[in-house]
This record gives C-alpha cells, structure tokens and sequence, in this order.
C-alpha cells in the first residue's frame, strides 16, 4: 500500500512538473515575444525539388580573370503557399565567391529564394541552398529512440527535458534579448528553470535531486559571478566577431542588445550543462555510499565525494575545454593566421572570451565537487534506503 502511494505521488510530481513546464515556456513566450516581430516574412524562401535543368552559361570577362557560371533549371514547391507550382530558377557561381558547391542535379531538394517578393516585383526565383535539415531530422529522430531503448522511462524523460531545454532557451531566451529585456536575469531564470525541471523529471522529488540541484545551482553561480567581476576588471566590451557589430546595429534603435551581457550569458549557460552532469555524479555516488554504509562519518563522506570528484572532474574539464575549442576551431585559425605575436593574440577580446569560457567553466566544475559534496553531507544525514529516494 505505501509503495502504490509512492508511486502514485511520483506519477502526481512528474505530471505537474510537465504541466507547469509547458505553462511556464508558454507564458514566457507570450512575455517576451509580444512586440518582438521577427521571421514574418515565410514567404520570401520556400524548400523545393528540382525537376528538369535548363540552359548552363558560362562568362568570362578578360582582364580580370573573372568567370561566372549559371545554371536555370525548374523546381517543384514543396512548402508554403505556392506548393506544387513549377518555377524556374538560376544558380550562379563565379569565381570569386566559389565554395566548391556542385550545381543542382535533377532531384536535388533545394531552398530557394524568391526575391521577387523581397523587392516587390514578379516572381525571381534563386537557389539559395541545398535542403539538408531532412538528414539532422532523421539523425534527431534515431537519438530519440536510442534514448528511448536504453533508457526506457528515463529516457523518455531525458526527451522531455531536453526538449523543454531547448524550448527555453530558443523561445524564451533569444527572443527575450532581441526584445531587450535584461540578459542577466534571463540568463538566471532560464538556468533556475532547466536545473529544476530537468532534475525534477529524470530523478523526482528525491533528496538525491535536491542535493543535485543545490551543487548545480552553486557552481553556476560561482561562474556567473566570476563571469561577471572579471567582465569588468578586464574591461571586456563584448565585440568579439562581426556578429557582435551586426547585433549591435539590429538592437541600437529601439532595444539595445547588451553585448557584455551575452558574455555572462555564453559562460553560465554554457557551463550549466557540464555543472550538472558532474552533481548528479556526486550527489547519486554519495547517496549509494550512505545506503550501503549508513553509519559512515561526515568526515568520511566528503572524503568519497572528494575522491569521487576528482575522477570526474579530469574528464569533465577535458570535455568542456575541448567543446569550446571544436566550436571556435575556425575562430582560432583565422586568429592565428593573422596574428603578428603571440601577445597580439592572446590579448584579442574574442581569444580573452573563449578562454573565459574554458576557464571559468572548468572552475565551475571543480567548485561544485566540494560543494555537492558538503550538501549531500547535510541532506543524508540519518536517511537509509527507504528515505533517500
């Protein structure tokens, strides 16, 4: 009778977790998006399928060493309010913007562009791109059900969370700084929102969740707030890349983007996930060593999640430094490449952000081991088996 009530409370917990999830992004969509106007132009790209190639020209202009090359062809609408209409379009390449993309072969799906929309004027058709996303679709759909084999209820809960996740951050977060309200708090209600209802989901209402959430919780805050003195001790602008200028000229008449701000949110969010994983570690490492050995000493416990900690926390930092530099590969080439020295290089505002990145995300990692380990101390103490979970 009081595993059913158990069971019935957990049933209870996670579909209100759910529930108020999805009242909660919705809410904060509807917030911040309210005056926000963007991609409300659909109609000017719509996904096709080439049909038939027309003529290929070829022109060379002498003197300046230039070719440009166009190819029409006729493509079939998939998307939008012209669907099933047949269109002629062109590609063109040249020799100064040429990337090595092939031309379009009958039964390639491509996106197209129609400019005629854009201007004003009758209908102009261009290839833009090629239609990749069907291939990350189908990739995204085998994750899911590779979660859902081996993790089973977990994993269906992992499939919740991450999509609440990205529901957050893509729906509440970015919108919410095109909009200009204020990154720094944001930036905390989203990390608050995604360790809370993530942790809650795949583990409950547990001490081991508790515990979990508390060490995440500090160690995100100690990057954020590293993030933020050192922000200005080392008089970081926030123009790191030529995004940074473009987002500047989007925001500076009605909704100044705060691009010092972005930084913080870039470390903490960033740091967010790495955080996490490493206090579940501890928390659930710690929470099986009470179980099977109720009477060990506080002393001895932090001595395991210390020990524990620091089998993890190698591997973590190794992870978290080497996503950094996979996403920032070509960044630091070309930095590299155009760098007189090595004091040039180090000293660039962009070099000094990605290493903030690193850095600041690796000491998140290390503070959140004692400090997940200090809480599972306090959340234990006198709980065996049957009271942890």
């Amino acid at each position: 009778m009081r595993a059913q009530k158990k069971s019935d409370k957990k049933v209870i917990v996670w579909a209100v977790t759910v529930l108020l999830s999805a009242v909660l992004l919705f809410a904060g969509n509807r917030i911040v998006s309210s005056h926000l106007n963007i991609m409300g132009d659909p109609d000017t790209a719509a996904k096709a399928k080439v049909t038939e190639l027309g003529e290929f020209i070829e022109e060379t202009t002498d003197g300046i060493n230039f070719t440009a090359r166009t190819q029409y062809f006729y493509a079939k609408i998939l998307s939008g309010p012209l669907k099933g209409k047949t269109v002629e379009a062109t590609q063109q390449i040249d020799s100064y913007t040429d990337t090595g993309e092939r031309f379009v072969k009958k039964g390639d799906k491509v996106v197209l562009y129609n400019y005629g929309a854009v201007y004003g004027t009758e209908e102009l058709w261009v290839f833009g791109n090629y239609a990749r996303f069907g291939y990350i679709a189908v990739l995204g759909i085998l994750f899911l059900a590779l979660l859902l084999v081996f993790g089973r209820g977990k994993g269906l809960n992992t499939i919740i969370s991450l999509a609440y996740t990205c529901l957050a951050v893509f729906c509440v977060f970015v919108p919410g700084v095109l909009a200009g309200y204020n990154i720094y708090l944001l930036t905390i209600l989203i990390c608050i929102f995604t360790i809370v209802m993530t942790l809650i989901l795949t583990n409950g209402t547990t001490a081991k969740s508790a515990a979990t959430m508390l060490g995440c919780g500090a160690g995100v805050l100690a990057a954020g707030v590293l993030s933020f003195l050192l922000d200005r001790i080392m008089h970081l602008t926030g123009f790191i890349d030529e995004h940074s200028v473009y987002l500047q000229v989007l925001g500076e008449s009605s909704n100044p983007i705060n691009l010092r701000a972005l930084i913080f949110a870039m470390i903490t969010i960033g740091a967010m996930g790495a955080v996490m994983d490493v206090a579940m570690d501890i928390a659930s490492s710690l929470y099986e060593v009470k179980r099977h050995a109720p009477s060990i000493s506080d002393k001895e416990l932090f001595k395991s999640g210390m020990n524990i900690g620091r089998d993890v926390m190698g591997t973590m930092a190794n992870t978290l430094v080497l996503a950094y530099i996979g996403s920032s590969l070509c960044t630091i080439l070309l930095k590299i490449t155009y760098a007189n020295s090595m004091l040039e290089l180090l000293n660039t505002e962009s070099m000094i952000v990605e290493l903030l990145n690193a850095v600041l995300g690796s000491m998140a990692i290390l503070l959140t081991i004692p400090l997940t380990a200090l809480v599972c101390i306090a959340l234990y103490r006198g709980r065996h088996s049957g009271h942890a979970r």
